[in-house]
């Protein structure tokens, strides 16, 4: 139990920091009229995948639903009932274990008897990366729209304000990129 909510909470708090790059991607339907929405609702609790790790850990999932409704709302868009909404915003989250090699092959000098590295090395780090998808599903058709993507490493935060900044800032760049056709710029 308690590797399941350390995991969680690890899961969770992949917001990275400054220092470490997050790769933003996002695709969606071109078939799609995009200048027809208007609202959006997030599902209720029993619609929500009982194996999204956001049911785990119920504190970050209001976080980042307060970032994304900051960036939708400053968008234009209001927060609704479901039943009277166009879009449902689906968010998921996941993490994956990495390894990091580093190999240094020293240096080049006079080496005996011949010309060659030494005092070569190698490094090998584990990190865990994080993911958190944006999903925003048309709530008459119930099909998939648009999707935004974050990867990042996984930070340990030391206070929840900290973890609110970068959320904040992960799903304002995520979210950047919707509606389709408002902002050109297609890479982070």
């Amino acid at each position: 139990m308690l590797k399941v909510l350390l995991f969680t909470l690890l899961l969770l708090i992949f917001i990275c920091s400054g220092c470490s790059p997050v790769t933003v991607k996002y695709d969606y339907d071109h078939e799609y009229d995009f200048g027809k929405y208007k609202t959006y609702c997030w599902p209720s609790e029993d619609q929500i995948d009982k194996y999204n790790s956001f049911v785990k850990n119920s504190l970050v999932y209001k976080r980042v639903q307060t970032a994304v409704d900051m960036v939708l709302q400053g968008k234009g868009f209001s927060l609704v009932e479901c039943s009277a909404a166009d879009l449902c915003v689906v968010v998921h989250s996941g993490v994956k274990d990495r390894m990091q090699i580093y190999q240094n092959h020293g240096y080049y000098g006079w080496y005996r008897p011949w010309w060659g590295p030494y005092g070569g090395y190698t490094e090998v780090s584990y990190y865990e990366e994080g993911t958190l998808v944006i999903d925003l599903v048309d709530e008459k058709t119930k099909e998939l729209t648009w999707r935004g993507t974050a990867t990042g490493t996984v930070k340990d935060y030391k206070d929840s304000e900290d973890m609110q900044k970068d959320i904040d800032e992960v799903v304002g760049k995520i979210l950047q990129h919707f509606p389709p056709g408002k902002n050109k710029s297609a890479t982070d």
